[in-house]
């Protein structure tokens, strides 16, 4: 690493950074809205976004720093196990093919915002979705810390805040300019911001990549040279080389798999998929979006190519901005520094802007100012957007680094069990409500406690994600593990709540609703008088 600031990366930086800056501003003037304040507005761009917009919006929101960082970081650190982000997003998209269009429809035909408002108004239960909207915050902050530490990674790499004897205001002050500016942009223009952003962002990335898989391999002596480097070191560290033993592959597959079920659980997702003008805006997504799991397979080889080039740091989140650093001339190591920092900007808006609207939908509004205006929503959305940004910065400024990755696959943990209650209601009013919050209680319960009790050689608690599978005794995703004792619950409680003819909520979608495209009569994109101070 450098023992001073890298002039010319940080410049190029510099440049990029200021760029998407006044774009973030600007954005606000963008597709400018009638009424600003509205959430619809704010919070979903005003739910007019088309086919590029939202694959652009959609990839820089869920091909995050994390992508750029962690996912390499992990092939780094533990072979070819790291590869299971790949699989991953190649399931998610047919399974998001079959439940996101009727989520759409039935939120554009009801006003809908986050999916609480969709649980609650398919439930009638405010409980219900009370839970899923602290599950989704709960979950959210994390991801926006880790975006941050994305950024913090890139810094240190280009040698800005000094070294670790450096006041800590210094030490940390580039961040939080960054995290001001971001605060500033996401506060004025909504979701408008990264959606126009994103075009910067994910142009970067491809060309970073492209570069990255042509020029790197090149100057480390090709592929096989790469590969044959990485088996050596993973035979010598006794993990068995590059492919994981019979153990491994269990956590490989149920992480893939539970992963794939978590990803649009996200309010993010959900935020970015909802801002889009119809139905079929959607479905073509799905299926271009795959695209974007391509980039992802020839990013993750980054991990083996930093360590074919002798890439030596102590923290894994490292490796990657450093082999740029060391392999790339000091004006693209800019360039592709600049695509990490701008990666982690347009998600951590997005982020902020879905758990805000979640608080303020249904929170705020269900539980301490039912008769809130909509000027008053969106005030309230803007104020708590700055709060979670906040919040993760603290975490990131006050904790270890090296910690960030694990608590946000403990986030991954606990979105899940929302996904019974969202996807479940997508297709079917047979589950009861009380069923649905109980089976969530207990994947909760279960899912925090085994990952608490997982240790690592950093962590005496949350060390980790993956947990002995109970029955089986193989070693597996816990939160899988916690999604099917969620389902089971959940199916058992059901059918005992329905024989006793507990009461049920009212249902206030029809049929029709799910199925209902922009132009079709009656959609309206405006909250239901039922739902403003009803409880059912």
């Amino acid at each position: 690493m450098n023992d001073g600031v890298n002039g010319v990366a940080l410049g190029v930086f510099i440049f990029f950074f200021v760029l998407v800056t006044a774009m973030g501003f600007l954005a606000a003037r963008w597709r400018k809205a009638e009424n600003e304040h509205s959430l619809d507005e704010w919070g979903l761009g005003g739910r007019s976004f088309g086919t590029w917009v939202t694959w652009f919006l959609l990839g820089g929101d869920l091909y995050t720093a994390y992508t750029f960082v962690a996912v390499p970081a992990a092939i780094y650190a533990a072979g070819a196990a790291g590869f299971f982000a790949v699989p991953y997003t190649i399931l998610v998209y047919p399974l998001i093919f079959t439940f996101l269009p009727r989520l759409w429809s039935v939120s554009h035909k009801h006003g809908y915002v986050t999916t609480s408002d969709f649980v609650r108004g398919r439930f009638g239960s405010k409980g219900l979705s009370l839970a899923v909207a602290v599950t989704g915050i709960l979950a959210t902050m994390p991801y926006i810390a880790l975006q941050l530490v994305g950024i913090q990674a890139v810094l240190d790499v280009m040698g800005v805040g000094g070294g670790e004897d450096t006041n800590w205001f210094i030490k940390d002050l580039p961040l939080l300019i960054a995290f001001g500016v971001l605060a500033a942009y996401t506060y004025s223009s909504g979701l408008r911001a990264p959606a126009l952003i994103a075009f910067v962002k994910d142009t970067l990335i491809y060309i970073v990549i492209a570069v990255a898989i042509i020029y790197i391999p090149i100057k480390l002596g090709g592929f096989d040279d790469i590969f044959a480097a990485a088996n050596d070191k993973f035979t010598e560290s006794g993990n068995g080389g590059l492919v994981p033993n019979h153990g491994g592959q269990w956590t490989y597959a149920t992480l893939a798999l539970g992963s794939a079920l978590a990803l649009f659980m996200y309010p993010h997702s959900i935020t970015a998929t909802l801002s889009s003008r119809s139905r079929e805006v959607i479905r073509r997504n799905t299926t271009i979006l795959p695209l974007y799991s391509l980039m992802l397979g020839l990013l993750a080889l980054l991990g083996f190519m930093a360590i074919a080039a002798g890439v030596k740091v102590e923290n894994g989140q490292l490796a990657i901005p450093q082999l740029f650093e060391n392999m790339f001339p000091d004006w693209f190591a800019g360039v592709a520094f600049a695509a990490i920092g701008i990666g982690a900007l347009v998600p951590a808006a997005i982020m902020s802007i879905a758990a805000a609207n979640l608080f303020t939908r249904n929170i705020y509004k269900d539980f301490i100012k039912p008769d809130a205006t909509p000027a008053q929503e969106t005030k309230v959305s803007k104020l708590v957007s700055l709060l979670v940004k906040v919040g993760a910065l603290v975490f990131v400024l006050g904790m270890d680094k090296t910690v960030a990755i694990n608590f946000q696959l403990l986030g991954g943990i606990w979105i899940l069990q929302t996904f019974p209650a969202l996807v479940g209601g997508l297709f079917t009013r047979w589950f009861h409500r009380w069923a649905l919050l109980g089976g969530w209680a207990v994947g909760m319960v279960y899912g925090t406690i085994a990952a608490y009790g997982v240790a690592s050689p950093t962590q005496k608690h949350f060390g980790g994600s993956s947990d002995e599978i109970p029955g089986i005794g193989e070693i597996g995703y816990i939160g899988l593990t916690a999604f099917v004792l969620n389902v089971l619950v959940t199916v058992v409680l059901t059918f005992v709540l329905r024989a006793v003819k507990a009461p049920d909520g009212a249902d206030e979608t029809k049929p029709s609703d799910y199925t209902a495209d922009a132009g079709d009569p009656g959609v309206q994109v405006e909250l239901p008088p039922a739902t403003a101070g009803s409880s059912h």
